[in-house]
């Protein structure tokens, strides 16, 4: 039967999983990019140079997301859910969403396609913050629920 344990350890594992992917496809960026550069005209007038600029920079907010996405999991795993901690960790989490939005709508000055990417990551950057507002919210109702008792 599922529940509520084994939904946090596919959740960690998936977290797991895109670190490795990342890691890989970082690796691999030189090769996937002249690959993509054989298939599309536009992306080999553009240069390999600048795709691999957006890559390895948006590896970094990647990065910060994921971490944070694992200390969240792993805090929520501790039964510490509506703590000031996780707050922060949503905040964060949404502030590499958008950098990574900003990194690729810059990039679609040289390859379009990354807008569509940017302004999904701008998207997921919002509901992060609803969460992260909803987490405070539950905060701020739990403190005062504790002070009334």
């Amino acid at each position: 039967m599922w529940n509520d344990s084994k939904s946090l350890v596919l959740s960690k594992v998936c977290v797991v999983l895109f670190m490795v992917l990342m890691v890989v496809c970082a690796v691999l960026a030189p090769r996937l990019v002249a690959r993509l550069m054989v298939m599309s005209s536009i992306a080999d007038s553009a240069g390999m140079v600048l795709f691999l600029c957006t890559i390895y920079s948006g590896c970094i907010p990647a990065a910060g997301l994921l971490v944070s996405l694992h200390l969240l999991l792993r805090r929520i795993s501790n039964g510490d859910v509506f703590v000031r901690e996780n707050t922060a960790c949503l905040r964060y989490m949404s502030w590499c969403c958008y950098a990574g939005a900003l990194i690729c709508l810059i990039s679609a000055i040289y390859y379009l396609p990354w807008a569509t990417i940017g302004i999904a990551a701008a998207f997921m950057g919002l509901v992060m913050r609803v969460i992260k507002n909803v987490f405070a919210k539950a905060i701020s109702l739990q403190d005062d629920a504790e002070l009334t008792i």
